[in-house]
């Protein structure tokens, strides 16, 4: 597939990793209804190309994300026009295809965080499966000081991350907290030197994408599968996964691999 930057999104495919940049560096990255269309678009097209295995999601500038724009909420235009009917078949419409999307898809989506991810920007990076964060990056659950709750569905997935009291406390106090903190609390997996960002990031990707990639998205099935089901429900789909990867030429490459039958793996997606 071809893939194309816009004015609000920046996409390159380099080594089978989609990299999409929000691009609205002089609004902090803040969302709205176009680039909200476009990037669940992007989305959906790269997780059924063979030729993307992983996606990172970075802003670009100062800032991963703000969420909202403030400035829209002011003067109540574009995603917050209206009476509360219209608002609300808006957010169902709109930015809540995010969360759906993201949750659908088969293929890891890494958030690379390189500054604020705040309101319904820490959500993005929740709903994202693997958090790279730049030591420099802040966070903030912070809906409640604008008045609003976490509406794109940022409750759901951040008590899944940190638990539900952290989550509880982080929405309620709607305080921003630093990297070192959010990896503490087990919100991002790492938390590097701003320079060291993009190297870490790709070279994360690089080892997921070196790796089978159709037991590489039902692995990320499985885990999210997990999180709603049953334990017999959970072993059912299992078996089921199971029963495909051991009759893919990527399972059979690998075992003939250690047993030096084969020199080089090529895995499909």
């Amino acid at each position: 597939m071809n893939y194309r930057s816009s004015d609000e999104l920046l996409v390159s495919l380099e080594n089978f990793t989609l990299w999409i940049t929000l691009n609205r560096a002089d609004a902090s990255n803040a969302f709205t209804s176009s680039m909200i269309e476009e990037l669940v678009s992007l989305l959906y097209r790269a997780d059924e190309d063979q030729e993307v295995r992983t996606i990172v999601i970075t802003g670009a500038g100062k800032h991963f994300c703000a969420g909202g724009d403030v400035k829209a909420m002011q003067t109540k235009t574009g995603m917050f026009a209206g009476e509360s009917n219209e608002l609300r078949e808006r957010y169902k419409k709109g930015i809540q295809k995010i969360p759906r999307c993201l949750n659908y898809l088969s293929t890891p989506v890494i958030a690379m965080i390189n500054g604020a991810a705040i309101g319904a920007g820490l959500d993005l990076a929740c709903m994202c499966d693997i958090r790279v964060a730049s030591v420099k990056a802040k966070f903030g659950e912070t809906f409640s000081k604008l008045g609003l709750i976490p509406g794109d569905g940022g409750a759901y997935f951040l008590q899944r991350i940190v638990g539900y009291a952290k989550a509880m406390e982080l929405t309620l106090t709607a305080r921003v907290f630093d990297a070192l903190e959010a990896r503490e609390i087990g919100l991002v997996n790492y938390v590097v030197e701003q320079e060291d960002l993009k190297s870490k990031t790709t070279e994360l990707v690089s080892t997921i994408n070196q790796n089978a990639p159709i037991a590489t998205q039902m692995a990320k099935k499985a885990i999210v599968h997990a999180y709603k089901s049953d334990l017999d429900s959970h072993l059912e789909l299992l078996a089921a996964f199971q029963g495909i990867t051991q009759r893919t030429q990527d399972h059979q490459n690998s075992v003939n691999n250690i047993f030096g039958k084969s020199q080089t793996q090529h895995f499909h997606k």
